[in-house]
């Protein structure tokens, strides 16, 4: 039933648009080793943040596409993502939260004493996020494969800081 969810055209065009936005990071970090860059998709494209000369982004944008569809599927994983960050998260508060619980009754005290579990359980829980957190990207938050993906435009936009890039693709 998830393979349906997963599959809609909807979601099938974002998880799309985040593998290409991912591609297109990896590669521009592969360009520039000493920048960082940012991205954030949606069912219209993806935005790019970073120091990054339009013309560049868009034979990078290209270049990921191309690689994509030639079967380089690790490139639309990227270590930094949010499903990382998110996974991370869930994990660390579910140790800290089932360590810790206890009666109602219970004073401070008691709980005080749970401390060292809690933070154990939460340093396992966040040793094990980051391989979770891998395959929930391959799984569920990105596809490898763009299909009939294509880049529609890039465009430069205006922020008081910084450099943003807005692209769209159609399906």
């Amino acid at each position: 039933m998830y393979k349906q969810f997963l599959n809609h055209p909807s979601f099938l065009r974002v998880r799309r648009n985040h593998g290409l936005e991912h591609a297109t990071i990896n590669i521009l970090s592969e360009k520039y080793p000493h920048s960082t860059f940012i991205g954030r998709s949606d069912y219209r494209g993806f935005y790019i943040y970073g120091q990054v000369p339009t013309a560049v982004l868009q034979t990078t944008v290209n270049e990921a596409l191309d690689r994509l569809r030639n079967g380089e599927h690790s490139l639309a994983i990227h270590p930094t993502c949010g499903t990382n960050l998110v996974t991370a998260g869930i994990l660390a508060a579910m140790a800290s939260f089932l360590s810790l619980g206890g009666s109602k009754d219970e004073g401070w005290r008691e709980r005080l004493k749970r401390l060292p579990t809690a933070i154990a359980a939460t340093i396992v829980a966040l040793f094990f996020a980051q391989p979770i957190g891998r395959a929930a990207q391959q799984y569920l938050t990105t596809e490898p494969n763009p299909g009939s993906l294509e880049v529609v435009a890039i465009h430069p936009m205006r922020v008081i800081r910084g450099n943003v890039h807005r692209i769209l693709t159609t399906n």
